[in-house]
């Protein structure tokens, strides 16, 4: 089943599970983000990417240049290992690992979570990629894709069972918005995904078929 079929799945399961008036709320929350503006400013195809300087889930040091320096390079964002939709993309991306490393593509995932939770968030799924820490979300906000959880979102993830400083660290609340891009060797973003909707994600065959161009 391709990822996106996956994604559709677990909407539906969410919307079967989680009462109206909290899915309402949910909503409401992705729609004020829709009109924020913030996807329109986020790096398009054909900028730069950003340079960035993260440690993985071991505590090592890893930066663009060096990843660039061996081919493309795909970059995604997730929110957390607690998010399902976060779960399916970072295991869907997994099962395709070997076919991004046949076009000599290095693949990375960025997390605001801390570097100890997501180590545990490599472990439960079992990822092969580095997974890099963004403590508090600077590079995420320094390349304009990040957003501060609202208030009642917080209260609603909480009577969920999401301690979200928890995993991210005292008083942070700022996640990425769910955005993927698959980086040319000279650092030219060649495909771009951004959606203020955290229940969407670039299909691992978007991201084939642009290394396939490079």
């Amino acid at each position: 089943m391709s990822l996106s079929a996956q994604l559709d799945q677990q909407r539906a399961t969410s919307a079967a599970n989680i009462p109206p008036e909290l899915m309402a709320i949910m909503s409401d929350a992705t729609q004020q983000l829709r009109l924020s503006g913030l996807v329109e400013q986020a790096p398009k195809i054909g900028d730069t990417f950003m340079h960035f300087e993260l440690p993985n889930q071991l505590g090592q040091t890893r930066n663009l240049g060096d990843l660039l320096a061996n081919g493309p390079v795909v970059v995604t964002f997730y929110r957390g290992g607690w998010c399902p939709y976060c779960n399916l993309a970072l295991r869907a991306y997994q099962q395709h690992l070997d076919t991004f490393a046949q076009f000599g593509a290095t693949f990375v995932a960025i997390t605001p979570e801390l570097p100890d939770i997501s180590l545990t968030t490599t472990e439960k799924n079992e990822l092969n990629f580095e997974v890099l820490s963004d403590i508090n979300a600077d590079y995420a906000r320094a390349l304009g894709v990040v957003f501060s959880l609202p208030g009642e979102i917080r209260t609603l993830y909480a009577k969920f069972g999401v301690e979200v400083e928890k995993h991210n660290g005292t008083g942070q609340f700022d996640f990425p918005l769910a955005a993927t891009f698959v980086v040319s060797k000279d650092g030219i973003i060649a495909n771009a995904f951004v959606n203020a909707d955290y229940t969407y994600r670039m299909d691992p065959q978007d991201i084939i078929a642009t290394l396939k161009t490079l």
